[in-house]
């Protein structure tokens, strides 16, 4: 992928696209591949980097939903555990299935837990990672040697997905574009056209590195910018309701040793009624997460400091090892766009259903709500509707069955690049081309200088922040790291992208800027 092709593509087009899709996230790119794949001309459009708000904030789990079980919303366990079988066998250089361990410290627990998961188990089907079972205190302890003993009596095993959210979305990016989607990061939609009757008939879209207006027109529109959907449907109608109660969740990133093993631990029921995950994920520990309604959305939401605490206090509930403010090596923030089921809900209580709204009066297609594991269904579900609106040629979906980018059996033969997929082949001949930028730019991180150029080369990386936070997931692996490997990620981004060094510091200084957030100081 290319930007300046990309945007050669659309300046230089003047049909009108059949569809146009306003965000980059999972079900932005969702869109565009599944529409692609079916042979639509699809532009995708997205204001800053694909996947840079929500979508690479994720508890990193495809899964289910236990917690849905327990709401009694069979439907959309249901669905997302085919769904999260389908990924795996779409994706498996970045999808895996993961043990997790329902610790028990009260008699009851483990029979009760027990029977949820076997029901969970059920639904799954043949779309299964393995089954749950009840565990002896000794199984637990050596599945997960660092949990706190004293009380222990026992646990249940229950297996689910993980994965990389940030990577699976730029893998869909390429996939859309290898299906013959054009996507462009940093463009803004800051006006809908319209007809005489009022229909909505294109965008126009601000691209932020020339500071230049395109008008775009489309048959038909998608609004999937999660948790900013009410900002575009104002551009529609200024005075429209809020669909979206957009609420907060924060992780924190520990050191790896705070959860020996290969297995996860899953706290069914914390102080606030949510679950809790401890998560080993690369080479750290993933713990999270909270539920905090906002007022403001933000591209960089910050953490507060008593989200911080609930979490650190609740891990260490069930760590032999408390952790404290300073093993905290990084902390980071997602809105979570629920959609409104009413005045006075609890976001909590909000459902993770989505939902499909089109405006009766512009034609305006919105979709909400939903998460990472049913991204293609939802996706699914938004090209049937818009094919119907734009009075397109119907043309069945195939992205059950559409190997991602990367797609590689056995990706775990290329070590450190294993999460590239296929791509590590070339990446790794990249390496050998070029020793000196095959050395990690940082000691405390694994990110090579080889993969900043392939980034720029391959993945239209445009920024230091998008490099260090989503194309390698290094602002979330040490934080403090990150900001010192800033300048020399900036330099060889310079080099790949022929800025200056004006361009390097302006970078280093912004990018400090939003990894300052990433770093806990209470």
């Amino acid at each position: 992928m290319n930007r300046n092709d990309m945007l050669s593509n659309i300046t230089d087009r003047k049909e009108p696209w059949d569809i146009i899709v306003v965000g980059g996230g999972a079900t932005g790119l969702g869109t565009a591949v599944d529409a692609a794949s079916r042979g639509y001309d699809v532009l995708l459009l997205e204001q800053s980097d694909f996947a840079k708000g929500t979508s690479s904030r994720s508890t990193k789990l495809v899964h289910g939903g236990v917690r849905y079980l327990q709401q009694g919303n069979v439907s959309l366990v249901m669905e997302a555990l085919k769904e999260r079988g389908l990924l795996l066998r779409n994706a498996p250089h970045l999808v895996r299935d993961v043990a997790f361990i329902v610790p028990s410290y009260v008699w009851w627990e483990s029979p009760f837990y027990g029977i949820g998961l076997k029901v969970y188990d059920l639904l799954a089907g043949r779309y299964g990672f393995g089954k749950s079972t009840i565990v002896s205190r000794d199984s637990v302890v050596e599945e997960i040697p660092s949990i706190k003993t004293d009380g222990l009596l026992g646990g249940t095993r229950y297996f689910d997905g993980q994965f990389d959210d940030a990577r699976l979305a730029i893998n869909l990016a390429t996939t859309a574009f290898e299906q013959g989607g054009t996507l462009l990061n940093y463009a803004t939609v800051t006006e809908l056209l319209k007809d005489d009757a009022g229909l909505v008939e294109g965008v126009v879209a601000k691209d932020f590195e020339s500071g230049h207006e395109i008008s775009i027109p489309g048959k038909v529109v998608v609004n999937a910018t999660g948790p900013f959907a009410d900002d575009v449907r104002r551009l529609d109608k200024p005075d429209a309701s809020p669909m979206i109660a957009p609420s907060q969740g924060v992780h924190i990133v520990l050191d790896r040793s705070f959860l020996s093993g290969d297995s996860a631990i899953m706290v069914p029921h914390t102080d606030d009624g949510r679950v809790m995950f401890a998560i080993p994920w690369h080479d750290v520990t993933v713990v999270g997460t909270t539920d905090t309604p906002v007022d403001e959305v933000e591209l960089e939401p910050r953490p507060l400091q008593e989200e911080v605490e609930f979490i650190l206090e609740t891990a260490n509930r069930y760590l032999a090892r408390p952790a404290g403010a300073r093993d905290v090596r990084s902390v980071f923030a997602g809105i979570r766009p629920l959609v409104k089921l009413g005045d006075g809900e609890n976001t909590a209580a909000l459902s993770r259903d989505h939902t499909i709204l089109i405006d009766p009066a512009s034609g305006l297609m919105t979709v909400a709500g939903g998460k990472w594991t049913t991204y293609r269904k939802m996706a699914e579900d938004v090209v049937d509707q818009a094919v119907t609106l734009a009075d397109l040629e119907p043309s069945e979906c195939v992205t059950k069955r559409l190997p991602i980018h990367g797609y590689h059996r056995n990706a775990g033969r290329f070590g450190k690049f294993a999460f590239y997929g296929s791509d590590a082949t070339e990446i790794e001949l990249l390496a050998e081309a070029d020793k000196t930028m095959s050395q990690p730019v940082h000691p405390c991180l694994s990110l090579t200088g080889t993969e900043v150029q392939w980034a720029c080369r391959r993945e239209m990386a445009r920024t230091v922040d998008d490099m260090l936070a989503r194309r390698t997931r290094s602002l979330l692996f040490d934080a403090a790291a990150a900001i010192e490997a800033a300048p020399r990620v900036g330099e060889i981004m310079a080099s790949e992208l022929g800025r200056d060094s004006g361009w390097i510091k302006s970078e280093v200084r912004e990018f400090t800027a939003i990894a300052s957030s990433y770093l806990y100081k209470p």
